[in-house]
């Protein structure tokens, strides 16, 4: 999470083997298993009502791409996986409670850099079941490339009370 690459499937990381939802394989790079040296692997998956993970494909319109939690995000964290010195881009509702504007501005953190907050990076909007990217070509919503990303929920739907 310190870079801006993209995703690598080679076998320095990844022994040639795309990581599935059970498992995943180590290949013989120094990145990923340097002989005496300690790693972590950050393993996640989707709980309904609380958290989500995946993947989708930015349009790079002002109308772009909608992606579907079923549930309000709180915290939303976004990759392109498909171009390298891209960033790690961080947005939540804590410091901008409010959908902003028509671009849904927010002010982002970057994951893998030590600047300050930036808006130039951000556009979305948090919906009540998902986020909805609003400015086009941006690093979060390039035409055609493909994103992952993680949402956690504002309210866990197991804990939230109906109206």
């Amino acid at each position: 999470m310190n870079l801006t690459d993209a995703a690598d499937t080679g076998s320095n990381f990844w022994n040639n083997t795309a990581p599935t939802a059970s498992v995943f394989t180590i290949g013989s790079g120094s990145g990923a298993n340097a002989s005496g040296d300690d790693y972590i692997a950050y393993c996640f998956h989707s709980v309904d009502g609380f958290s989500k993970f995946g993947s989708y494909t930015g349009n790079g319109s002002t109308d772009g791409t909608f992606v579907y939690t079923g549930f309000r995000p709180a915290f939303v964290m976004v990759k392109n996986a498909s171009a390298g010195s891209s960033y790690w881009v961080m947005m939540d509702d804590a410091r901008d409670p409010y959908n902003r504007g028509s671009n849904g501005s927010f002010n982002a953190l970057l994951a893998n850099v030590s600047n300050a907050e930036d808006t130039a990076a951000s556009g979305l909007d948090l919906v009540s079941n998902g986020f909805k990217l609003k400015q086009p070509g941006t690093s979060i919503n390039n035409s055609g490339n493909t994103f992952i990303y993680m949402a956690f929920a504002e309210m866990p739907a197991k804990y939230s009370l109906g109206r």
